[in-house]
């Protein structure tokens, strides 16, 4: 059909950083949920050029999933939207399949035509149960429950934002034909800062950085990282939802981008052995009234005594909560304490051994960085451990504690086991959650080689839960 025949949305890119910037500002300000679902309704009544309505969800363990709605049935059945769960991974048994998606239209996002189709518009949906009531394993919502909660209680407001590396590799389906391959191809060998414009991957890093201005990211820099063909494109704080939100839209873009161009952006901790890994340094801070609390002029590092208590909670669960910050089998090589790995269970303000960084901050500033994530974890996972052992969890009573001579894991087994035997992690998902992530983290191991050895094994890509060739998984 030709596309004189289209009538499709389209919208420049100084356009859609105007309307996401309104609907994040909104979102920011709190703005009361009736108010702008009647106003987004609206909008997609009125604007005749929309033909569909993408619905993003993530499952258990942070695997982006999305689900178009023709509009116009949106429109008339935007309450009653369902879907078999008994399909996603992590969520219902088949015979408890039906779940819905309840629309979040805070969280509403206008993409750029030429990488998401013209005429949609994308919005993250929250997964209810039968009876109405949040989804267990929908962690996002339990996220958004919690940061709510504190909110109304306390009136803390929840702040984040994450370095998130990648690498960028040649073919589209590099990750996906690993098992035939066997390895993984650099499109640049320049290292950390160095790029020469126009070559392949500051092509895909500029487009990347113009897609995200365009959906309100709020920009600050981008660059090539330390290890060959690794890439990381760093944007402003959020609230914790919109920053959970906000990684998955990245990786999308990202993989929308390279895919485009005749490449891979890949998440994986460890892709090449030999090399830095990639990591999810998640940078977080709670304020109240607008006044950041973890400031403290003269505290030590400058950090308040509450931003310490926060970070004896992380430190004491630190192998606790392994496993929902490391992820996968993969995650455990970059744990490598030859590549400036976080694996010390300490804190500092300068090693960048430490699971925890206190960098140098201000009054507006001030966050206390927990640099031991993996790129591939589910980011409303990731962030709700921090926060909930941040501010609930128990403080260790050892000598010394942010400085004791102790590590997480080095493979995922032995974090299974912790995360298994640990109260703390039953506290923050339920034991029916809990077991259903700890089973599928397990799966995935037990199609692995127990050692990790000197190279990437195939089914460490081809088993991991964001590669996931459902047609490899079932030959097992």
């Amino acid at each position: 059909m030709s596309n004189e025949l289209r009538n499709f949305l389209a919208l420049s890119y100084g356009e859609l950083e105007e309307l996401n910037l309104k609907a994040k500002e909104q979102r920011k300000n709190r703005v009361p949920a009736e108010t702008v679902r009647e106003e987004r309704l609206k909008y997609l009544t009125d604007e005749k050029r929309i033909k569909a309505v993408t619905v993003l969800f993530s499952d258990l363990e942070g695997r982006l999933h999305m689900l178009d709605y023709d509009k116009k049935f949106l429109l008339k059945s935007w309450d009653n939207l369902t879907f078999d769960g008994s399909s996603i991974r992590g969520f219902t048994a088949q015979r408890e399949s039906d779940l819905r998606l309840m629309m979040d239209w805070a969280a509403f996002y206008w993409g750029p035509a030429d990488f998401f189709g013209n005429g949609k518009v994308m919005v993250f949906g929250e997964v209810i149960d039968k009876d109405g009531t949040p989804y267990n394993a929908d962690i996002r919502g339990i996220l958004k429950g919690f940061a709510e909660g504190l909110h109304k209680k306390d009136g803390y407001t929840l702040n984040a934002a994450n370095e998130i590396e990648g690498f960028l590799f040649n073919g589209k389906d590099a990750e996906r034909r690993y098992h035939e391959t066997g390895k993984f191809e650099y499109v640049n060998t320049g290292g950390y800062y160095h790029s020469l414009p126009g070559d392949p991957l500051r092509t895909f890093i500029d487009t990347v950085a113009e897609v995200q201005r365009s959906m309100g990211f709020e920009n600050e820099k981008d660059h090539p990282e330390v290890a060959p063909s690794q890439f990381e494109i760093n944007y402003g704080y959020g609230e914790v939802v919109a920053a959970a939100d906000q990684i998955q839209l990245y990786k999308l873009i990202c993989r929308q981008v390279a895919n485009s161009l005749g490449f891979t952006a890949s998440f994986l901790p460890k892709p090449v052995v030999g090399v830095n890994g990639s990591g999810m340094h998640t940078n977080v801070s709670i304020s109240k009234g607008g006044k950041n609390l973890f400031w403290d002029p003269k505290g030590e590092e400058k950090l308040s005594a509450m931003g310490w208590e926060f970070v004896d909670r992380i430190l004491t669960h630190g192998n606790d909560t392994c496993l929902a910050l490391n992820a996968s089998v993969n995650a455990y090589r970059r744990l490598d304490p030859h590549f400036e790995a976080p694996n010390q269970l300490k804190a500092s303000a300068v090693d960048r051994g430490s699971m925890v960084r206190i960098p140098i901050g201000n009054e507006k500033s001030m966050r206390v960085e927990v640099r031991s994530v993996a790129p591939d974890a589910n980011p409303y996972l990731t962030l709700y451990t921090v926060f909930r052992t941040g501010i609930e969890g128990e403080t260790a009573k050892i000598a010394n504690l942010r400085q004791a001579e102790r590590y997480l894991p080095d493979n995922i087994y032995t974090a299974i086991e912790d995360f298994r035997k640990a109260k703390w992690t039953t506290t923050l998902l339920g034991e029916d959650v809990k077991g259903r992530y700890a089973d599928l983290k397990q799966a995935s191991a037990d199609r692995c080689a127990r050692l990790l050895g000197t190279f990437v094994k195939a089914p460490e890509v081809q088993f991991h839960h964001e590669v996931y060739n459902q047609y490899l998984w079932n030959q097992f």
